[in-house]
């Protein structure tokens, strides 16, 4: 595979030293861009945009044409995996995702199978080749998954939720049962990051939406847990080079200092919490990655580079910071404020690497 010409993402996430604070943004291929979603339109669905390598890999270039970011992430949904575990994903519009066959019961538990990452996802293996052919070294590929739990949660309650109802439910009343569940889909999870790694996937990403629903006990007991135990069980090299692992808990300030002794090698925050405080419950363990609030990208440019400037302020001089919005891009940001954010990072966070 070609030589990789812009390495800040992945030398930052190892906490060594960059000229610039890279930027890359949560849900950059997606439907703020005009050009996503003529060619969401031209997919007829999400469902087949996920699932065809050449439409995944346009929508995956298609930031990467507009602006100088650092980084690529695979076009693909944390939905992929409970659908090849047997599932049946669908989705409803205006109503998000959903599952035909729910997993409610024991028996249900027992019948999920663990998926095969190239026979059973191989349009997502097939992505990741495809994405880095035609970066052709550009920049690093970052592939992702959901964390257990949060698979879990889509899995028990048939779909999104606002209570948690069925999931907490069987968490508390049949923990067994939970446990069974997250303990296979950590299985499967595992293999198919690995799958992406081996497809050409150069930093992986577990993103733990819900995990900051539960309680500190019950987060260290459902949640972290079972993504150190797939942190444990990744390949870590690749192509002579580390292969960095980034987990992200929205709303899991108070655990970040727990969750830096998860064999992570970076930890995503999201805006509820300040990168000073971040970098000092982590001691130095971890890279952090964050942490604007992409409500901020309404706002005026003059507003979103002081806001900018505030966050490099607030995580200060050195390495081991990789710029990121606290949670996804919103669909109705202007493209061109993106533009002024990204532009803002590299421009603003020259000084605190001069050293």
């Amino acid at each position: 595979m070609s030589e990789l010409k812009n390495d800040r993402l992945l030398r930052a996430l190892l906490r060594e030293s960059v000229d610039v604070t890279p930027v890359w943004m949560m849900r950059q291929a997606g439907r703020y861009l005009p050009e996503y979603r003529a060619t969401r339109e031209r997919a007829g669905s999400f469902l087949n945009l996920c699932k065809s390598p050449e439409l995944a890999c346009e929508v995956t270039m298609q930031p990467l044409a507009r602006f100088p970011l650092d980084a690529a992430i695979l076009f693909s949904d944390i939905l992929t995996v409970p659908d090849a575990m047997g599932l049946g994903l669908y989705f409803e519009e205006g109503e998000g995702p959903r599952f035909a066959n729910p997993v409610r019961t024991e028996a249900d538990i027992r019948a999920l199978g663990i998926p095969d990452p190239e026979s059973d996802l191989g349009y997502v293996m097939e992505a990741v080749r495809v994405i880095r052919r035609e970066l052709d070294g550009r920049v690093p590929l970052i592939g992702f998954s959901g964390s257990p739990w949060t698979l879990a949660t889509y899995m028990v309650e048939g779909g999104g939720t606002k209570n948690f109802a069925r999931s907490k439910g069987m968490m508390f009343d049949r923990p067994d049962l939970m446990h069974d569940m997250l303990g296979k889909v950590s299985d499967a999870v595992t293999a198919y990051l690995n799958a992406q790694v081996a497809a050409g996937a150069q930093a992986l990403m577990i993103f733990d939406t819900w995990g900051g629903v539960l309680t500190p006990r019950d987060y260290r007991e459902f949640s972290l847990e079972y993504m150190a135990r797939i942190v444990s069980g990744l390949v870590r090299e690749r192509e002579s080079r580390r292969v960095p692992i980034i987990l992200f808990t929205k709303g899991a300030g108070p655990w970040l200092e727990v969750m830096a002794d998860a064999g992570a090698d970076a930890l995503g925050v999201d805006w509820t919490v300040d990168l000073a405080d971040a970098r000092r419950f982590t001691g130095g363990k971890v890279a952090l990655q964050g942490n604007m609030d992409p409500c901020m990208l309404y706002a005026s440019p003059e507003r979103i580079r002081a806001e900018v400037g505030r966050i490099l302020d607030s995580y200060g001089d050195g390495p081991g910071h990789v710029f990121n919005l606290g949670h996804g891009i919103h669909p109705n940001i202007p493209p061109e404020h993106a533009g002024v954010f990204v532009d803002a990072v590299h421009e603003l966070s020259r000084p605190f690497h001069a050293a």
